[in-house]
C-alpha cells in the first residue's frame, strides 16, 4: 500500500543507516577525540544516499556540541 516513490526514499534511508553503522572511527591518543577517513567507502554511500556534505558530515560525527 506505500507508493514506489515512498518506498525508493524509505530504502534509501535504510540503506544510509546500514552504511553509518559500518564507519570505522578511529580513536585519536587521548581518548576524547576521533577522526574518519574521507576515503571510508561507507561514509561516502551515506552522504551520497541522504545527499549530506561529507565534510560536514566527518566533522559532526566526531565533535561534540
Amino acid at each position: 500500500g506505500v507508493k514506489e516513490s515512498h518506498q525508493m526514499t524509505i530504502f534509501r534511508i535504510i540503506a544510509a543507516i546500514l552504511h553509518l553503522g559500518n564507519l570505522e572511527i578511529q580513536a585519536e591518543r587521548d581518548g576524547e577525540t576521533c577522526s574518519l577517513s574521507s576515503e571510508d567507502e561507507h561514509l561516502n554511500n551515506f552522504c551520497g544516499l541522504l545527499g549530506i556534505e561529507l565534510s560536514q558530515m566527518q566533522h559532526w560525527l566526531c565533535h561534540r556540541k
